[in-house]
């Protein structure tokens, strides 16, 4: 079954082998991951990749040995042999949850300090543009409010962060990133993951609380510094799959305006990924679902008895997809947690199809066995490859081969997942 690791599997060896289609690891390092993977290349040529050890807040401090805990920055220039050059451990960096976010257009690397609920949302901000092998501090900073997933604008300028269970929605102004400043904020909205849209006038929230699903926020007055900004509703979706959105990130297609949202967790409905139309943002509608075959509701209860299914976050659920390019892109990555790292084709919006995928099981005999894939992927689109991490195993280097083996986008343009 597409995205199964079976008992049956386990009791063969064959998920101890770990799964692969049109993709091969090419290197390896660490012993635990967390909720996001970032790439960046800085002004002296060298290929950084940044990665958390925060997948739940304390339980990771026993695996990640000898790297400690902390966001573990990795030279990345021989991709079969990713070395680490440092970790960073000030306060949000030990515990960002799913706030760590790179801007490359600046060079800077923020987190606030968060847990699985929330946390007080203290920003520690990095620069890595001259240097990102060896990050320098810049400020920390108590303007968080509270703490729990992050989103750059893509100018660098304003970094979001939301409070899922608290429902704060801040912004925050790092125009000058040694001295950030609140610039907005409210108690409103039961914000999970949210990304900005290239001109940093709409904000497009995962919600996850009282009303589930995608709402899209006119926040042209917090990019242009209005004083006490009004900060209007455009559109609210939601739709009968929807478990808990975690994220949203828009794109275009030949022109045409879309949204890449992603649900994780749920039980019967589990959480997978679709694609919203967005070219009437008022009108906002699902136009297609990416989803594996163990994400069906009538094959549920079949996998219940499967090793690692039954722990808390576990499963085969989604968790993160990113997108290699706001124009335009042709794949979609995403950790789907015990099924590992998938990527969709998704060139004809309306009928994405799987392209290739990495599954590497951890067989431990407990609730930990299979994969921990939790993280937002990182792409290499010079070579193709895509970087995730798994939360029992650390970072991992995938090349995508055979028919996976297309360009990531028509063109590159600034993510700003």
């Amino acid at each position: 079954m597409q995205g199964r690791a079976s008992a049956a599997d386990v009791a063969s060896g064959l998920a101890a082998q770990g799964y692969q289609c049109n993709a091969t690891v090419l290197g390896h390092v660490g012993q635990s991951g967390g909720y996001r993977v970032e790439r960046y290349v800085d002004s002296a040529g060298h290929e950084c990749a940044f990665f958390d050890s925060d997948t739940f807040v304390g339980e990771q401090v026993a695996k990640t040995g000898p790297l400690g805990t902390g966001v573990y920055v990795v030279d990345m220039h021989d991709p079969e042999h990713p070395v680490q050059t440092d970790t960073l451990r000030t306060a949000a960096m030990q515990s960002p949850h799913e706030s760590l976010r790179l801007n490359p257009k600046r060079g800077l690397l923020v987190a606030a300090l968060s847990s699985i609920s929330t946390g007080p949302g203290e920003i520690d901000v990095y620069d890595v543009s001259t240097d990102c092998l060896h990050p320098t501090m810049l400020s920390t900073s108590p303007v968080g409010v509270l703490g729990h997933e992050g989103a750059f604008a893509p100018d660098g300028n304003t970094y979001y962060v939301s409070s899922l269970n608290l429902n704060s929605l801040a912004a925050v102004d790092l125009s000058d990133p040694t001295s950030p400043k609140i610039q907005w904020f409210v108690f409103s909205y039961a914000a999970h993951g949210m990304s900005v849209s290239l001109d940093g006038n709409r904000l497009y929230i995962a919600e996850a609380g009282s009303f589930s699903g995608v709402t899209i926020l006119d926040v042209t007055q917090v990019q242009n510094r209005t004083p006490f900004p009004t900060v209007p509703v455009v559109a609210r979706l939601t739709w009968p799959e929807v478990s808990i959105p975690q994220n949203a990130t828009p794109f275009t297609e030949a022109g045409h305006h879309y949204l890449m949202e992603v649900d994780e967790f749920g039980e019967r409905v589990t959480g997978a990924a679709r694609i919203i139309d967005i070219e009437d943002e008022t009108h906002p509608f699902v136009v297609s679902n990416l989803r594996l075959e163990v994400n069906q509701p009538e094959v549920y209860d079949e996998l219940q008895n499967d090793p690692g299914n039954g722990g808390t976050g576990r499963g085969y659920q989604a968790h993160y997809c990113t997108l290699p390019s706001r124009v335009d892109p042709s794949v979609i990555a995403c950790s789907f947690i015990m099924s590992g790292l998938r990527v969709f084709d998704i060139r004809d919006v309306a009928h994405p199809q799987e392209l290739a995928y990495v599954n590497e099981p951890t067989i431990s005999g407990d609730l930990n066995t299979g994969a921990f894939a939790m993280s937002a992927p990182a792409y290499d689109p010079a070579s193709e490859d895509v970087w995730y991490s798994d939360g029992n195993k650390g970072l991992y280097a995938v090349h995508l081969i055979g028919a996976a083996a297309i360009p990531f986008a028509a063109s590159y343009v600034q993510p700003g997942n």
